[in-house]
């Protein structure tokens, strides 16, 4: 039987059939699976390479790291303009323009030969890999039926965290027999294969027929951008008085651009949205939920290297059970949240998270392997059972003609949820010292308490369930 398409329609207000028929729809969820491998992956792998990339092209260390922030950086500011340009033109325009310009960009990144050409090739693959991500979960919203959404965030769920676990052991794996443009050139096939399968079978979603916003869409680059900058700069030893001037413009900036929206009805910013109470407050608890993660992962291996006496394999092996253990309960959250509140399942997974956080904080020494393995699974069961539902709140309070605005805001939030832990991290570690990692994991048990805070006040007001047809 021949799979058939979403009818387009420039109308928002225009109703879109309940998801897309088999077998269309294991088709898309295949397309949506290799584009967040890719994006997923390529920015795990990076980072293990950094050493040997500084070797090979003559850089110092500390320049060596544009290769990940330039990545990082590009993606940024360009996640809310490529999901506005996803309610102008439609999703899986995006969508496969970002898969497009990802495998290109990682050719590229080959090919280089010197810190600048690599680095230039990393900048475009992040817009790429903004293209994948910015308008993933509104496609979610699309390809499965209403009642089955949970069931895809969850699986999204899964498949970023086996290829956030996969990262490291990928990276060393190719390391080990091949050099480092091989990192990248991995790539080139998965993205050669997601590309036709994105063209024929990602459906088509409604289009506002709205004018692009260039003036906004360049407030928010710059502003994002520079607390970006800002946030990483206060983690890296920036003085106060350079990172205060930067704040000051960002929300110098920040105040223009929240003018410029307020008149608007599909606004890049969201503005609309985080007029929606359950939706504002499940931002809040995804920047706070993720800033607990990014604090955790960033100093566990500080802590089980330095204090605890393993070696960077085993410490490796020891960082696996966290995303592992998401993987296997992002399908069942999933399966939860489109039945029960997500409010007390969000929150409930943050509570035990933060109990995750604390008994590694209080780990003994030494400690088995056993002693730490049973602790991340803990910590992975309460991030699973926060972050599918979390996501899937953020999407489906959203009118379906502005999902495109929710995508995006939901992979901003977990953005600056990551760069606020990992700069809190370096803060931690240059006040405490020797206890830091430890002490790390005490004030990301708190930032989980005030996530799991947040994310029950949804239940007492009433509206955790709600969702926009």
């Amino acid at each position: 039987m021949a799979a058939r398409r979403i009818t387009l329609a420039t109308d928002p207000r225009v109703p879109v059939a309940d998801g897309v028929p088999l077998p269309q729809r294991y088709w898309a969820i295949l397309t949506i699976a290799l584009g967040l491998t890719l994006a997923v992956l390529d920015g795990a792998i990076a980072n293990v390479a950094l050493p040997t990339i500084a070797h090979d092209v003559n850089a110092t260390p500390s320049a060596s790291i544009w290769v990940v922030n330039a990545y990082q950086l590009a993606v940024t500011i360009s996640l809310l303009p490529l999901a506005s340009l996803g309610e102008i033109y439609g999703y899986r325009r995006i969508y496969q323009g970002g898969l497009v310009v990802f495998t290109i960009a990682s050719l590229c990144c080959a090919l280089s030969s010197s810190l600048a050409t690599l680095t230039a090739a990393r900048i475009i693959q992040g817009f790429g890999a903004a293209g994948i991500m910015s308008v993933n979960g509104a496609l979610v919203r699309f390809i499965y039926p209403r009642r089955w959404i949970g069931r895809g965030v969850g699986l999204n769920a899964t498949i970023g965290s086996i290829a956030s676990a996969l990262g490291p052991t990928v990276a060393s794996g190719i390391l080990s027999v091949a050099t480092w443009p091989y990192l990248f050139a991995v790539n080139i096939p998965l993205g050669l294969l997601a590309i036709p399968i994105a063209i024929w079978h990602l459906p088509a979603t409604p289009m506002s027929g709205a004018k692009f916003d260039v003036g906004s869409a360049a407030l928010s680059a710059f502003t994002f951008g520079l607390l970006i900058t800002a946030i990483a700069g206060l983690g890296h030893g920036e003085s106060l008085g350079d990172v205060g001037a930067e704040l000051f413009v960002v929300v110098g900036m920040g105040l223009v651009l929240v003018a410029r929206q307020m008149a608007r009805t599909a606004p890049l910013l969201p503005i609309d949205l985080l007029r929606i109470p359950v939706f504002a407050l499940s931002v809040a608890t995804s920047v706070c939920g993720f800033v607990a993660q990014s604090m955790a992962l960033v100093a566990l291996p500080f802590l089980f290297e330095n204090h605890l006496g393993f070696n960077a394999v085993e410490t490796g092996l020891l960082m696996t059970p966290w995303p592992l253990t998401v993987a296997v309960i992002g399908p069942i959250s999933g399966r939860l949240a489109d039945r029960y509140p997500v409010g007390i399942l969000s929150g409930s997974g943050l509570a035990v998270l933060s109990v995750g956080l604390l008994l590694l904080a209080f780990l003994p020494d030494p400690a088995t392997p056993g002693e730490i393995i049973w602790r991340m699974t803990v910590c992975g069961l309460g991030f699973g059972f926060f972050n599918t539902p979390n996501n899937r709140a953020i999407l489906t309070t959203a009118p379906p003609a502005r999902t495109g605005g929710a995508s995006g805001m939901q992979a901003t939030a977990r953005l600056l949820g990551q760069t606020l832990g990992a700069a809190l991290v370096a803060l931690v570690f240059g006040v405490f010292r020797s206890a830091g990692p430890n002490t790390t994991m005490l004030f990301a048990a708190v930032a989980a308490v005030g996530a799991s805070a947040v994310s029950f006040s949804r239940r007492l007001g009433g509206g955790s369930r709600r969702e926009k047809t």
